[in-house]
């Protein structure tokens, strides 16, 4: 089993990185240089890329994609979109060139093409795109409000997410299990499991789901 993985300096491309095993490798694309917290050395290589012109991938048989920024760090609504649209439907393609049969991507809560927001908006369009790539299999995971680190990955801290989380922590059991905060090492291992399973089509995994299947 050998796999792709885009966005692996992320909170959730970390652990489906640090939870890799084998037996295969796993090839992590980067936008730049960082370390990721993954497998064995044997296990792993890293790929510097460019997303608007990606090389050939080597074959696999599965991909991870967990590319995303924010409006903010992006800096415009032509940014983010470069990103969270363009840079994952190029990964998508090369993945499917590459032999890629099954494909999960992280895409956010409230996706919808139809959106009045942009953010879910550009969100929904990434889903409808993926989805006439013609996978075999197709996961699209929407997590509510992520938890995680963003220190040790050496990205900034985004006050609103931690005023969000600190808000609605003491109040967790409380608050229904599709809009409560998950944890990144939830989604990775979701992701995993979804996609492991292999079911035909396109399956869409909100954040309730995403709760149980990750625990």
């Amino acid at each position: 089993m050998t796999a792709l993985l885009a966005g692996g300096t992320g909170l959730v491309g970390r652990e489906v990185a640090a939870a890799w095993t084998g037996p295969g490798k796993l090839h992590l694309l980067s936008r730049r240089p960082a370390p990721v917290a993954g497998p064995a050395p044997e296990l792993q290589r890293v790929h510097v890329v460019d997303f608007s012109a990606l090389p050939a991938l080597p074959a696999a048989d599965e991909a991870y994609c967990c590319l995303g920024t924010t409006i903010k760090v992006a800096g415009s609504q032509t940014a983010f979109r470069a990103v969270d649209f363009d840079a994952v439907l190029a990964f998508a393609r090369a993945a499917r060139q590459a032999g890629v049969t099954r494909f999960a991507v992280v895409s956010a809560l409230g996706a919808s093409p139809r959106s009045s927001t942009f953010y879910n908006r550009v969100k929904g369009e990434m889903e409808v795109a993926l989805a006439g790539l013609g996978f075999a299999s197709l996961v699209i995971v929407r997590p509510s409000l992520l938890a995680g680190d963003r220190t040790v990955l050496g990205q900034p801290q985004r006050p609103g997410e931690q005023f969000a989380l600190a808000l609605t922590a003491p109040l967790s059991a409380l608050i229904p299990k599709a809009w409560r905060p998950i944890s990144a090492a939830n989604v990775a291992r979701a992701m995993r499991r979804a996609l492991a399973e292999a079911r035909p089509g396109v399956r869409i995994v909100e954040s309730a789901e995403l709760q149980e299947l990750g625990k």
